[in-house]
């Protein structure tokens, strides 16, 4: 009979001892100033999920070069002088007892041209829908470029005292375009075939793994499916061979997600009560084209209950992948999901279903929820309507639902 796990049970990550399974998944937070440096703000904010037990939290991501930023006031790891900032991050997490893990993204074609203000690169040049963006193909000298960003990053994470390194290879971001053959058409070394399409993540681990050595813990968050349909997308099968290669190459554990921003909401599935209208008036839909604001203007209510009937919130609604990597693979599977019971995360441990679970919205509404949890005490709940992700890219990372925040704020103030 296997052993039954609990979410207080510690677990190894390669050589990293973490005191439990409930993890905090990156979540762009848009807390950094105008050149991606540490603010109080983003001190704060993950300041309060350590003094709430969070055992390891996954910063949300940090651009590694000037090409990789998604939005404005997104956190930097580009250069050293960004190092000091991320030292006091580190230094203040661990004085609550938690450890921190930095992800590190590129954002390839997943950006708003308008609000950037440089040209997309991505694997090839296929439109993206979403954000109604067309890349431009990457060089060669250009690949290289990025791998040799995310080494140096990694250096500059263990200098900060980080406790691991996750790499994004998921939600449809840079490492994610070169994987998928939908978005990577190209002909040379690193397009067409399996090995050259991981050719890039594989790169990646292996520069990363040189500039911090062989115990410092490397993470993947990776895909459990694209969720493409009638496109090249990559199935589970797939994904879960590259999910192997990782493995071989160095990688200490990996989190399962799903798609990428074509995909819809899959990777956020919730009510969306209001989330359209935020985006727009909030978010980074100002963004966007004239045409694009006048038809989200004119049909965001129905757009919210669409999106509601697509992608309604469920528990843990990545395990059925998840559970497929746990059985290939002998790193830790994380799953991340929707979670925000004691009995739903001890529902996706149970039977060696996977080995730790990470949330994102539950702890932005309750940033003591693991705490809340082991003392069995009934802190705000999220509904996963999703508002806090429709003002990413524009506004600072919050729970934007009134009743939920407020009593957030009532917490916060009586626990102060």
């Amino acid at each position: 009979m296997s052993e039954v796990l609990s979410p207080f049970d510690p677990i190894r990550i390669g050589s990293l001892q973490v005191p439990g399974r409930i993890f905090k998944t990156a979540t762009a937070e848009t807390s950094a100033d105008a050149d991606g440096f540490v603010t109080e703000h983003l001190l704060r904010f993950y300041e309060r999920m350590a003094r709430g037990g969070t055992p390891l939290i996954i910063t949300g991501n940090l651009f590694a070069g000037p090409l990789g930023k998604s939005s404005r006031n997104m956190t930097g790891i580009d250069a050293d002088d960004k190092v000091e900032g991320l030292r006091e991050l580190t230094d203040r997490v661990h004085a609550h007892g938690s450890l921190i893990c930095c992800q590190v993204t590129h954002c390839g074609r997943q950006v708003v041209p308008k609000a950037m203000g440089f040209e997309p690169v991505s694997a090839s040049a296929v439109w993206e829908p979403t954000m109604g963006t067309m890349p431009r193909e990457m060089t060669t000298s250009e690949i290289a470029v990025v791998v040799e960003e995310f080494a140096a990053a990694a250096a500059r994470a263990a200098a900060a005292g980080f406790d691991g390194f996750q790499i994004h290879g998921g939600h449809g971001y840079l490492v994610s375009q070169f994987l998928t053959p939908h978005t990577n058409r190209r002909d040379d070394e690193y397009g067409g075939s399996f090995e050259n399409r991981t050719r890039l993540l594989v790169e990646i681990i292996q520069t990363v793994r040189g500039a911090v050595g062989p115990d410092f813990p490397i993470l993947l968050k990776l895909n459990g499916a694209d969720a493409l349909p009638g496109r090249a997308g990559l199935e589970t099968e797939e994904l879960v061979r590259v999910a192997r290669l990782a493995q071989e190459t160095g990688i200490d554990a990996i989190e399962i997600t799903v798609g990428h921003y074509e995909s819809g909401f899959r990777m956020v599935a919730g009510s969306f009560k209001g989330f359209y209208g935020d985006f727009l008036k909030y978010g980074s839909g100002r963004d966007m084209t004239r045409l694009r604001r006048a038809v989200l203007r004119a049909l965001h209510p129905i757009f919210d209950r669409l999106s509601g009937w697509l992608w309604p919130p469920r528990e843990g609604f990545n395990l059925e992948y998840a559970r497929q990597f746990k059985q290939a693979l002998d790193i830790p599977v994380i799953c991340v999901g929707g979670f925000q019971t004691l009995e739903g995360i001890q529902a996706a441990l149970g039977d060696g279903g996977v080995d730790a679970v990470s949330c994102g919205r539950q702890i932005i509404a309750d940033p003591y929820f693991v705490r809340h949890l082991r003392d069995g005490v009934e802190g705000p709940r999220c509904d996963f309507c999703n508002r806090c992700l429709a003002r990413g890219g524009a506004q600072a990372l919050d729970c934007f639902n009134p009743p939920i925040r407020r009593a957030k704020e009532e917490m916060l103030r009586a626990q102060a």
